[in-house]
């Protein structure tokens, strides 16, 4: 007769269960190459809770021409406005200075909103302008991803809010930190 061996599982062995409810999404192979090596590196967090949303590369599939005004526009008293069009404008080439190195990105939280950064607002993130002492930065911080001031000092570096609530962080050398881009642009919808 046969002898059977039951296997017994190791403990901590197995898909480990989530609380939080996840969903299969398609995503540019860039960033999903990204996540992936992100993951290898335990660097990501099942429940991430940050300060961002949604990723967006930026790539202009399409130009659009839209009109523009040279005139200036009085944010005192009306004066009269110039009834000629100077010309067309692509936001593209006004919005997006490094196409293959620029991506968009939307936010969550209000620890920004000193510097007109707010939830909903779509950031756009430019990975090839160095970060200096000052920039509003992508930055990843064991594990999670953050919008904050990079402030440098001969011996510290620190992630600073811009609202009072929340505090600055200082990055320690036992910290996972990495710089994904320098924010350039905050588009705010007031509609």
């Amino acid at each position: 007769m046969t002898e059977l061996r039951i296997r017994k599982r190791k403990p901590g062995a197995g898909r480990k269960p989530n609380e939080v409810p996840t969903k299969a999404v398609r995503l540019p192979l860039p960033l999903a190459n990204k996540l992936l090596d992100l993951k290898k590196q335990n660097k990501l967090k099942s429940d991430y809770d940050g300060e961002l949303g949604q990723f967006f590369l930026a790539k202009a599939l399409s130009s659009k021409q839209i009109p523009f005004f040279e005139s200036r526009i009085q944010a005192g008293l009306p004066s009269p406005a110039d009834d000629l069009c100077e010309g067309t404008l692509d936001l593209n080439e006004y919005l997006i200075y490094n196409e293959g190195t620029t991506f968009f990105v939307r936010v969550t939280g209000e620890s920004m909103k000193k510097v007109g950064i707010f939830p909903g607002d779509m950031l756009i993130v430019d990975k090839h302008i160095p970060p200096s002492n000052g920039k509003i930065v992508i930055a990843g911080l064991n594990g999670e991803l953050t919008v904050k001031r990079l402030e440098k000092n001969e011996d510290s570096l620190f992630l600073c809010s811009e609202n009072d609530i929340y505090p600055d962080i200082q990055v320690s050398k036992d910290d996972e930190f990495s710089i994904w881009g320098v924010v350039t642009t905050v588009i705010h919808s007031l509609a």
